[in-house]
């Protein structure tokens, strides 16, 4: 086997058409990631259902800063518990064969660049199961400016809070350090409570959870969401002006006089950061 394969990136990520990482993950535009941190779990959900992506989403996490959004691109990592023959012939496979350096989780964050979430399958545990501490976050935080989601534990949480450019999500604390653990797959698939990640995914996490986004699902789930934010906007106004009720606006489908409304006042109304949204075709909502 072999660590962070390219091959096998490739493989796993068929419905990738675009850009990848030179270590194969897809590399979602910078674009898309702007966009994407004004969405919501809801209206990604959304379109993550439509397509039958139905186990995306972990609300079973803590996060150290309430109100910071988190999004960016994963890195995925997946750790089981020691067995010692395995664990003694990986250890010196990635050091030897592949020149990796240190402790299993220091090789998935030596990987790391900016704009990577890593996202890392700890099976929940926590003691003895801290991922990354004080030393090892600073280091994520300088790499990839965005943050972690680790199915398991962390430590040193109050120097973790101090660390600028860093959302953290984790299920447990401890103080004791990572022990017992062995990396068995790195930039695989991963599993976060009862959601899937695979490398190249976009993490967006609110303070409602986590939402793991398949890239070739990013941009529809941008222009969805904010399909959905102009007509709430347009919803919201005339709510207010009296001119239609809730009845009215909180329908799946508005009658024709409300839709025609609707097109003749977002021609002055859309705010620049949607001018870009094309409505040829009937938007959802």
């Amino acid at each position: 086997m072999k660590f962070n394969n390219r091959d096998d990136i490739i493989q796993l990520t068929p419905l990738w058409q675009g850009e990848r990482f030179d270590d194969g993950r897809p590399r979602v535009p910078d674009d898309i990631l702007r966009r994407m941190e004004r969405i919501t779990n809801e209206e990604a959900w959304a379109v993550l259902e439509r397509h039958g992506y139905r186990y995306q989403f972990e609300g079973n996490l803590r996060m150290v800063h309430p109100n910071k959004v988190l999004v960016g691109r994963a890195v995925t990592a997946v750790m089981v518990p020691k067995r010692p023959d395995l664990h003694d012939y990986l250890l010196e496979y990635g050091q030897k064969e592949e020149g990796r350096k240190g402790f299993f989780n220091v090789w998935v964050i030596d990987t790391l660049v900016e704009d990577d979430v890593i996202v890392v399958d700890m099976f929940d545990k926590v003691v003895e199961g801290t991922f990354s501490g004080g030393n090892l976050s600073t280091t994520i935080a300088t790499r990839t400016k965005r943050g972690q989601v680790i199915y398991g534990g962390i430590r040193d949480l109050q120097q973790i809070l101090e660390i600028e450019n860093l959302q953290t999500y984790y299920r447990g604390i401890d103080p004791t350090p990572i022990r017992d653990v062995t990396l068995i797959g790195m930039n695989v698939p991963c599993r976060i409570g009862g959601a899937i990640c695979m490398p190249g995914d976009v993490v967006l996490g609110t303070p409602a959870g986590v939402t793991f986004i398949p890239p070739h699902l990013a941009e529809e789930i941008c222009i969805s969401a904010e399909k959905t934010r102009l007509r709430d906007m347009f919803g919201f106004v005339r709510i207010r002006e009296g001119k239609y009720s809730s009845s009215d606006i909180d329908v799946a489908e508005w009658a024709p006089e409300i839709e025609e409304d609707f097109r003749r006042w977002r021609e002055n109304n859309t705010p620049d950061d949607l001018k870009h949204l094309v409505w040829d075709e009937q938007p959802s909502v």
